[in-house]
């Protein structure tokens, strides 16, 4: 769990060693730092969707017509066990709604896995391994062992903050699982058809990976607060938008346009909520990000535990609980930051929560 949130320490840290060689704030390096490795991660959409697509659309053939009826299925009324899709008079759209061929799969599969072989063989010849910098000296948790790590992970669910920001790193985790299963099924599948996903996700890549690197210079401008509204306006309208809107093949623009705007929204989400935690945590990041990692584990868990027992409009409702939920644990830390912080002891490390709420019970029965 902590060795799976390891990488997001390493980066932390790495931006806090160049913050000091550059002197310059600590707070806009680090942003600055998970913007660019965002957006180099986000691109892999761009790459994967363009080989998907191109081999998925291999022998699919334009459509004659679309089934009116079969597409009031799609979109906000989409239920996995009971819609087929959008048919049409061919029955090679038919066919395709049923999966692609085997061949196809295969196919993709075989290129995946060449371009996953090729880039380990590159890490490993041109990448200095990371024991040769030393970068976490003097700032890391101490080199934990795993053990260790697990029940410094738990433990540092008592801080306050962590607590308010669980709801914000699950919903980065929902947020990302429903775009890449509920909404790939219940709209572009059934609304345009298997071989349309990849092209259309390619757009959302690159709105992704551009805004990922693009946001530290308005945080540094405007701050985080406007940066992380900016995202719960977009993701908010996005899903009134999923309620209202039923998917057509004739709206192929919407489309791009819909996953473009989820594309800027994540971008926000991944680079923000990442860099949020090596601010308010910079004393026990290792912690810290392993908590990170294990509630956005939590969100894929669940979207992905319910993407087969219940239908799009229950997914919707959860996505939304999750978004209100999130920003208003978000709001609040802000607002006690620009109070003055939270309560710490005599030795300047923050009260956990238990304590805090035993000193009012013994305040109040004082009383």
């Amino acid at each position: 769990m902590g060795r799976r949130g390891n990488h997001m320490f390493l980066i932390d840290q790495a931006g806090r060693a160049y913050a000091e060689f550059v002197s310059e704030s600590s707070d806009i390096v680090i942003t600055r730092f998970f913007g660019i490795f965002f957006a180099f991660f986000q691109s892999t959409q761009v790459w994967g969707n363009l080989i998907s697509s191109s081999v998925l659309s291999i022998g699919v053939k334009e459509a004659n017509g679309t089934n009116e009826t079969a597409l009031m299925s799609c979109g906000y009324n989409f239920c996995i066990e009971n819609s087929p899709g959008p048919s049409t008079d061919g029955d090679e759209e038919s066919e395709e709604r049923d999966g692609p061929p085997l061949w196809q799969i295969y196919t993709m599969a075989s290129i995946y896995v060449a371009f996953a072989f090729m880039s380990s063989i590159t890490i490993f010849i041109f990448v200095d391994p990371l024991s040769k910098f030393k970068l976490t000296d003097g700032i890391s948790d101490g080199g934990k062992s795993s053990l260790q790590l697990l029940v410094a992970t738990f433990n540092h669910m008592r801080h306050p903050y962590q607590l308010l920001i669980i709801p914000l790193t699950i919903w980065s985790g929902v947020e990302q699982a429903f775009l890449g299963t509920d909404f790939t099924a219940a709209y572009v599948t059934c609304g345009l058809g298997v071989h349309m996903v990849g092209y259309i996700f390619v757009f959302y890549g690159v709105c992704d990976s551009l805004c990922s690197i693009s946001f530290t210079p308005l945080v540094k401008r405007y701050g985080r607060v406007p940066l992380f509204s900016l995202g719960f306006i977009i993701n908010l309208i996005l899903i009134i938008t999923f309620i209202y809107w039923p998917p057509h093949p004739d709206d192929l623009v919407w489309f791009f346009i819909i996953v473009g705007l989820w594309g800027v929204a994540d971008a926000v989400w991944q680079t923000q909520i990442n860099a949020l935690y090596g601010v308010i945590f910079s004393s026990e990041s290792e912690a810290g990000f392993s908590n990170y990692r294990l509630w956005e584990s939590m969100g894929f868990f669940i979207a992905y535990a319910c993407s087969t027992v219940l239908c799009i409009d229950s997914k919707i409702t959860i996505l939304l609980i999750f978004l209100l939920m999130g920003i208003a644990g978000y709001y609040i830390i802000e607002a006690l930051e620009k109070m003055g912080g939270l309560k710490k002891d005599q030795d300047g490390r923050v009260v956990r929560i238990d304590v805090l709420i035993m000193k009012s019970l013994e305040a109040v029965l004082e009383d």
